[in-house]
């Protein structure tokens, strides 16, 4: 009887034999979770999801990038934990948050470090940066790639911020950074840490006077409705960081390895042509809604900022990174 012959596992040829293909377990799908913390509109988002589309691609379905947006996995700091702890696997994240894990990090995002957007991209692409990088395994994280955030300016609630005089008594939301904390105070004005999410409330309520980010977050987060007076200042030229987990990335296989790491860097000037590309559609937008742009002379912002930036070249590693920083406008 039937009953009585004993039962036999499934051979992989049975399984070939049957309705079923050897490849659909063969070639299982790895998610790759990133936290990223603006809309699916950002051109950063955008960058990343080509970037997702090519690895999934080049590694015939093997990874797939899913992106979540709006701070849905926490705000940058949290994300940036999750990727340590192998939560997650990626995540987009201001480099202050990773100034705090190693100091060198703020000599490329220093006020006035940069002389404008083309000597920035020279900068994340010439591989200047790429011993940098690699520096933060230890710390269960590793910075594939660099993104433009363009120039951050100040945008306040009731009046133009144009002078350094202007700017005194003025409570302005920052990053998470005791390097924006002092750049705020060389400028005039009060650094206040505080998630992005909460900038909104915070200065509708009278808790911030301002904040300062660039156009294009300005006017996707729609904080032109509590603060419509934007000063170009544009102090800072701040990288985001795209991060992967160390524990996720050593577990893929080499040729998988130096695959996202490639397709992280190539898609860095890509971000560029798409931030650059939305910088006007934003400013734009904001000024059709009431928002006032105003020019300002940042050499005296400059000159008070100085001393800063000598400050923050504390080793000769930094200094020399500096330097080659300068080197390449």
């Amino acid at each position: 009887m039937l009953l009585n012959k004993p039962l036999k596992m499934l051979t992989v040829a049975a399984l070939v034999g049957s309705s079923l293909s050897f490849s659909t377990f063969a070639l299982a799908t790895t998610e790759i979770k990133a936290a990223f913390n603006q809309s699916d509109k950002h051109p950063q988002y955008e960058a990343l999801k080509e970037f997702g589309e090519k690895l999934t691609k080049e590694t015939e379905g093997r990874y797939k990038l899913t992106i979540y947006p709006n701070e849905l996995l926490g705000d940058q700091r949290a994300a940036l934990e999750l990727v340590q702890n192998g939560a997650i696997q990626m995540a987009v994240v201001a480099n202050p948050l990773v100034e705090n894990y190693d100091k060198t990090f703020r000599m490329i995002g220093m006020p006035y470090v940069y002389s404008g957007p083309e000597h920035q991209e020279k900068v994340f692409t010439s591989g200047v940066l790429n011993d940098l990088f690699k520096s933060t395994q230890r710390y269960g994280f590793e910075v594939l790639t660099a993104y433009t955030a363009g120039a951050r300016s100040m945008y306040t609630k009731d009046a133009p911020t144009e002078t350094i005089s202007d700017m005194k008594g003025k409570k302005i939301r920052v990053m998470q950074s005791d390097t924006m904390i002092k750049m705020l105070s060389c400028m005039g004005g009060t650094g206040v840490p505080m998630s992005q999410g909460e900038v909104y409330t915070a200065v509708q309520q009278g808790v911030l006077d301002g904040a300062e980010n660039n156009e294009i977050t300005y006017a996707d987060l729609k904080q032109y409705e509590v603060a419509p007076y934007f000063t170009e200042t544009r102090h800072l030229m701040v990288p985001d960081l795209v991060v992967i987990s160390s524990y996720f990335i050593n577990s893929m296989s080499k040729e998988d390895q130096a695959t996202i790491r490639r397709l992280a860097k190539e898609s860095t000037p890509n971000e560029f042509k798409l931030w650059n590309a939305q910088i006007e559609r934003a400013k734009a937008l904001v000024i059709a809604k009431g928002a006032t742009f105003t020019e300002v002379d940042t050499k005296p912002f400059q000159d008070n900022c100085k001393p800063l930036q000598n400050a923050l070249a504390e080793t000769p590693a930094q200094q020399t990174l500096l330097k080659k920083i300068a080197a390449l406008q």
